[in-house]
C-alpha cells in the first residue's frame, strides 16, 4: 500500500496516510479541517536479485581482499634496469 503525503493550504502542515490506489484522496486537514493538495515527494527503490549491482559492485570480502594482496605484491616487484641505461630516455 502506498503512502501519499498531503498539504493543508491553512495550517501548511503536512499528513502522512496509508492509502489503497482505489481509495478517495483525503479532502480536509485531520488537524484544521482545512482544505488538502497531495504534494510529491521523494521515492525510494530497492534494487533486488541479481544483476549489475551485485555482480559488478557488491563482491565479496575475499574477492576483494585477495585483489588487494596481489596488487600489494605486485608493486613491490623491481624491474630490470634499462640494458641501455646511457642513451635510453626511460632510464630517467
Amino acid at each position: 500500500m502506498p503512502i501519499y503525503e498531503y498539504e493543508c493550504e491553512a495550517c501548511h502542515k503536512i499528513v502522512e496516510l496509508w492509502q489503497s490506489m482505489s481509495d478517495a484522496p483525503l479532502a480536509t486537514c485531520p488537524e484544521c479541517a482545512g482544505s488538502v493538495k497531495k504534494i510529491i515527494s521523494q521515492s525510494a527503490f530497492h534494487l533486488k536479485g541479481g544483476g549489475w549491482y551485485a555482480d559488478g559492485y557488491n563482491s565479496p570480502k575475499e574477492k576483494v581482499a585477495a585483489a588487494a594482496t596481489s596488487e600489494k605484491a605486485g608493486s613491490s616487484d623491481k624491474k630490470a634496469p634499462c640494458p641501455q641505461a646511457a642513451t635510453c630516455p626511460c632510464a630517467s
